[in-house]
């Protein structure tokens, strides 16, 4: 009898086993509607209260941390002032969306010189933006949720070193720090490929614009496949997002319209059991284009 019981007992667990496992399959693949979006280079594109008070977003990207390395920084909000941001910082959080501090970018000056240089930059930004105990922050007492990783230049060295002192800090403070990339569709990303291989980003929002080897086109759908198929395998442990201009004129191109990301190019990317959503640059061309709005109930 007990060894009837016990049979019957294992299997019953395996059954949940698999019924869990076959949840987790359907959870993990399909719509997200999860949106993220980059703000902060025009004040054309309305505050940041504004971009959470729309409801299409689940995560912002403030952007840029332009210049950092060998004792330098520079934060660049062209058009937006600083005390502004972080009451809106904490509505934005309110609602449960991400606030993140994107580094790098297309402009500006950076570079990490050596690990203790990665080091000293992961403490700047702690101290700054992540809630450390700098006098001098840009939001005053508004902690930002973690920092996006946009280095398109400057060299690539070191960026694995300040992921994993920036992910130590979900040690030491009081909320988890959430790290993420923007790397070039082109796999391996030249500038974050050592980095990416750390397993320690959250989330990568995969830039598939900029880039017509890679890019979605009529004519390019395998290759596209091909691309975002080889991201999502070789970061399972991450969310990868797929990563568009708002509008024709935000990218050289890679533009692709919101009709057929939804009949076309969802269906392809929300196959991989670690799709994220998608990430548009940018706010001001989300603006004039309504991109968002046309695309989140299939996202």
């Amino acid at each position: 009898m007990a060894s009837k019981m016990a049979s019957r007992l294992a299997s019953s667990a395996a059954v949940c086993v698999v019924l869990l496992s076959c949840l987790g399959a359907a959870t993990a693949t399909g719509k997200t509607g999860r949106i993220t979006v980059y703000w902060g280079q025009t004040a054309s594109e309305g505050s940041l209260h504004k971009a959470c008070a729309s409801n299409l977003y689940s995560t912002v990207i403030l952007s840029f941390l332009t210049n950092f390395g060998s004792g330098h920084y520079k934060l660049d909000l062209a058009g937006h002032s600083w005390s502004a941001v972080g009451p809106d910082v904490k509505y934005c959080q309110s609602k449960k969306i991400l606030v993140l501090l994107a580094i790098g970018g297309g402009f500006g000056k950076y570079s990490l010189a050596s690990k203790a240089d990665a080091k000293a930059v992961a403490d700047h930004i702690w101290d700054v933006y992540l809630g450390g105990h700098s006098k001098t922050r840009p939001f005053g007492n508004a902690v930002l949720d973690g920092v996006d990783f946009d280095i398109e230049h400057g060299g690539s060295k070191h960026y694995d070193d300040l992921a994993r002192y920036l992910k130590d800090y979900s040690n030491k403070g009081k909320k988890k720090v959430w790290i993420t990339a923007a790397p070039q569709c082109p796999f391996p990303d030249r500038m974050l490929g050592q980095a990416l291989r750390t397993g320690l980003f959250d989330r990568v929002h995969v830039q598939f614009y900029n880039n017509p080897v890679c890019s979605y086109r009529a004519g390019n759908v395998a290759a596209f496949t091909r691309a975002w198929n080889t991201w999502t395998r070789s970061l399972p442990r991450s969310s990868v997002y797929l990563g568009l201009p708002a509008a024709r004129g935000a990218a050289g191109s890679g533009y692709v319209p919101p009709a057929t990301l939804v009949s076309k190019v969802l269906p392809i990317v929300q196959r991989s059991r670690n799709y994220g959503g998608i990430m548009l640059w940018s706010r001001y061309w989300d603006l004039q284009t309504g991109y968002s709005s046309a695309v989140k109930h299939a996202v």
